[in-house]
């Protein structure tokens, strides 16, 4: 049985008056407490205060903030989602410190930090605070526990995962200090975490032999940015006190107005950790790979774009569901047609290849290659200037589990003329064979959320969102959506949604 009831509460309030600005964000997930601790609070509680100058104080921000320097591999809190094979470039290294607006009850910092800028000549520093989930064990020390591992859910609805609510707190230090010299620009970044408790991963998996263990993370980095002529390159190298290191390095190359060309090669090395920190690559972790990805985009006519792009990466050490170093490739074709203003039709290929082990073999696992072949037709209309059409076709295929998924999708977005009230209605329906074939949709979802569900089985997924634009203050979104799921065409279930 859950703690609480089983809707999910979001409130988000901001204002800006001036040079200041300020924010409070609240959540509770299903089956969670409305109210808990002392004092009585939702389960996530957020709220922040902030400067924005333009002299020599460029940002205050008291509260909680997220902040990133460089290529992030020291410090990035902000949300990564890989690496896009089709993008047009890449964003070279950059440092910002701005509010926390998200729900993620980890991957914050809660305290102060400021920005400095005198000419060509930046710094910043932080401090932070924040209590974390995680898992505790026993330890050596009667006196204490270890954490065996960091709770990333922040789902705390039953009363073991209660338990984990904030359960160590991380205190974390961080420095950078940058400068632009004509077409040049460097920065360097230190950071420190202290956990208040010993990191000591449980078990004897060998994978885990790299594991962070102790106390205490430092990171030191460099990185810069460079742009000649037509060509731009940026990179970044980190290491921490055990000289394990992350190497980034990229070039962006623009040969003529229609053509760029993109490469990037990363090292994340076994042991290298940051707890704060997402580096450009394809792994939940900055750690254990090693990469080289390479694209282009190409306008070949008028109105018609064509990007490919190929990632290769290599595993040193044991990862998830794979026993051994490995390797795995993702490779992407996408053509984007554009005859006008209301018409958009695009093309989308993708084929990945990764290793994972053979649950026939007994003993040492074996390793086997799954590949993945998916294929994507979308085309967006604009009948009128307030009324849009989007269809989209996906095709997937999972070999050699000969696993097989199709969705079709309908998409209306309808603005009225006379009213500030919008309307996004989608139908979909789809069919696959199993979880491994299964199919992501982006869905429009209420303000600063987003919604990307995985489809699978056989169903139809539709929702019908409204929004209403009541003053310049004031704005509502209303969202209801359905999932019914299906077998030999007899509903079988529904899962209903109201936000």
């Amino acid at each position: 049985a859950t703690l609480g009831p089983p809707w999910k509460m979001l409130t988000k309030y901001m204002f800006v008056s001036g040079q200041f600005s300020g924010g409070v964000t609240a959540e509770k997930d299903p089956g969670e407490k409305l109210l808990n601790g002392i004092p009585p609070l939702p389960d996530f509680f957020s709220a922040n205060l902030a400067y924005k100058g333009s002299g020599v104080i460029q940002r205050l921000i008291v509260g909680d903030y997220s902040a990133r320097f460089g290529l992030g591999t020291n410090i990035n809190t902000g949300i990564r989602t890989g690496l896009s094979l089709t993008t047009p470039g890449y964003i070279s290294a950059g440092d910002e410190i701005k509010p926390y607006t998200s729900t993620d009850e980890n991957n914050f910092f809660r305290g102060v930090a400021a920005s400095f800028a005198l000419k060509n000549f930046g710094l910043s520093l932080l401090y932070s605070k924040n209590y974390l989930d995680a898992t505790l064990g026993p330890s050596i020390n009667p006196a204490e526990d270890d954490i065996e591992s960091f709770y990333q859910a922040g789902i705390h609805n039953t009363p073991l995962t209660l338990q984990k609510k904030d359960a160590v707190s991380d205190i974390t230090y961080g420095l950078n200090v940058n400068y632009n010299f004509n077409n040049i620009r460097f920065g360097v970044t230190c950071s420190e975490d202290r956990f208040s408790l010993p990191v000591n991963p449980a078990g004897n998996d060998p994978k885990d032999i790299f594991d962070f263990k102790g106390e205490t993370n430092k990171l030191y980095s460099f990185y810069y940015n460079s742009l000649i002529n037509r060509l731009l390159l940026y990179g970044e190298f980190s290491t921490n006190d055990a000289f394990k290191y992350a190497i980034v390095q990229g070039v962006s190359f623009r040969p003529s107005d229609r053509l760029t060309i993109n490469f990037l090669c990363r090292t994340y090395d076994r042991g290298y950790f940051s707890f704060h920190g997402k580096g450009p690559g394809s792994s939940s972790t900055t750690c254990n790979e090693e990469g080289l990805l390479g694209n282009f985009t190409f306008e070949a006519l008028k109105h018609l774009f064509i990007s490919a792009g190929c990632d290769i990466r290599y595993f040193p050490w044991l990862k998830y569901r794979c026993s051994a170093p490995s390797m795995a490739m993702r490779q992407e074709v996408r053509a984007r047609f554009l005859p006008s203003d209301k018409l958009t039709f695009e093309t989308l290929f993708n084929y990945r290849s990764s290793m994972i082990d053979s649950q026939e073999s007994s003993g040492i696992s074996d390793q086997k290659e799954i590949i993945t072949k998916s294929l994507k037709w979308s085309v967006r209309y604009s009948v009128y200037k307030n009324l849009t059409f989007g269809t989209r076709i996906d095709y997937r295929y999972v070999d050699p589990l000969a696993s097989k998924g199709i969705l079709l999708l309908e998409d209306l977005n309808y603005r009225f003329n006379h009213f500030p009230v919008s309307l996004w209605f989608r139908y979909c329906i789809f069919n696959t064979d199993s979880w491994d074939s299964r199919i992501y949709t982006f869905e429009n979802d209420l303000l600063n959320s987003f919604s990307i569900p995985a489809l699978y089985g056989e169903g139809s997924r539709s929702y019908l969102m409204i929004n209403w634009e009541i003053s310049k203050m004031a704005e509502l979104r209303v969202k209801s959506g359905i999932t019914s799921m299906s077998e030999k065409n007899v509903t079988t279930g529904d899962n209903k949604e109201l936000k």
